[in-house]
């Protein structure tokens, strides 16, 4: 049976009882099951005198660590710190999912953080990176009963590939808003509507990981304003019955559905307000929302709020607009209205907070940060 739990130790010397020893040469191999990946920097540090507690560590400079695990829920409990300087760390899991934003612990204190992980793929990647980050050991312990958010949605949503960096779904950003007791589960994908995504199979896979007592977001509308019969939807009749599906096959399942509006497009008009182009879509989610008891964040709302405050140029930060070498993944430059950089991603996901704390939404309210 695969391993489900670890304890590591990282820096130098001989590892504390009970636990691993990873140094920063240590690199992943199969046979080992855990290991540095990739083409970070990690280096070794041991801060000194005997019978210190935490001496050593690692500095890993935009450096990954993977473990192999089965595939479903996990807790990530990070010991962080160095006795002579500062430490900002960021940690995300793969692909680029926030976990931790620049967790700063002043010098000679160590801070010990717990997050909530999905691992898929058999294997879980951290990547930590920030001004100064410290790691001094890390544990990996398997959550079966913990609460899972599943989120189902379009591009909007989605957890964007790393090659595409800083391209990001605001459900990429959401797991570093909440506490390790909720885990996000994010089932969405790139290009989907509300019938594609049920078309498709996706929506018979996520409802298979999902149990009593979790929530599901559901954002559609962008793609389900498309032509092609596979996607596209009517915002009065075949749209409100696959949103009436989710909502029914959520209920089925003992997990408590809530309806999303679509996030907005950064289009203007000449007087600078926000150009309308969703049509009848979040209006047919507010409606049947009401209809059916179910709770709504109208994010639709929330973010045309945001960019109109910010107007025309300031809100280009929030989305994927980047000069010619610019963005690295982008070198040619990229102008993108419909689809957001980490920094929008993570805006976003703080509206959905927001809306989660206003819905009323017991217990997951009390799990945000």
């Amino acid at each position: 049976m695969a391993r489900t739990d670890w304890k590591f130790d990282f820096g130098v010397g001989e590892a504390e009882a009970g636990r691993v020893k990873a140094t920063a040469d240590c690199r992943y191999t199969a046979e080992r099951g855990y290991g540095f990946a990739g083409d970070g920097t990690v280096t070794a540090r041991d801060r000194g005198e005997t019978g210190r507690p935490w001496r050593d560590l690692i500095i890993p400079a935009e450096a990954t660590f993977r473990a192999d695990l089965p595939d479903g829920n996990y807790t990530v409990t990070l010991g962080m710190g160095d006795w002579i300087l500062p430490a900002w760390t960021t940690v995300k899991a793969d692909p680029g999912r926030l976990l931790l934003l620049r967790r700063r612990v002043p010098i000679g204190q160590f801070a010990r953080e717990t997050i909530g992980v999905c691992v898929r793929g058999g294997k879980l990647e951290l990547t930590f990176s920030g001004p100064a980050p410290r790691i001094n050991w890390l544990d990996i312990a398997a959550a079966p009963d913990a609460i899972t958010l599943h989120l189902v949605g379009d591009s909007t949503v989605a957890d964007q590939p790393t090659d595409g960096y800083p391209y990001a779904g605001w459900g990429q950003m959401l797991p570093c808003l909440l506490k390790h007791d909720v885990i996000v589960a994010n089932h969405s994908a790139s290009g989907r509507s509300s019938r594609s995504f049920v078309g498709e199979g996706r929506w018979d896979e996520a409802l298979r990981q999902i149990k009593p007592g979790d929530y599901v977001f559901v954002q559609f509308g962008h793609n389900d304003q498309k032509t092609d019969e596979a996607r596209h939807t009517d915002p009065d009749t075949t749209y409100v019955q696959f949103l009436g599906k989710y909502i029914e096959d959520a209920l089925d399942k003992g997990a408590r559905p809530i309806l999303v509006t679509s996030v907005q497009r950064r289009y203007f008009e000449e007087d600078g307000s926000l150009r309308d182009t969703h049509g009848l879509y979040p209006e047919a989610v507010r409606k049947l929302a009401e209809e059916r008891g179910i709770p709504l964040i109208d994010l639709a709302e929330k973010s045309g709020r945001l960019l109109e405050e910010l107007g025309p140029e300031a809100s280009r930060s929030l989305f994927m607009h980047g000069a010619p070498g610019e963005f690295a993944n982008f070198a040619g430059g990229i102008e993108d209205n419909t689809h957001f950089q980490e920094l929008g991603a993570l805006r976003i996901a703080q509206l959905v907070a927001e809306g989660i704390r206003e819905a009323g939404l017991w217990p997951l309210s009390m799990y945000l940060r």
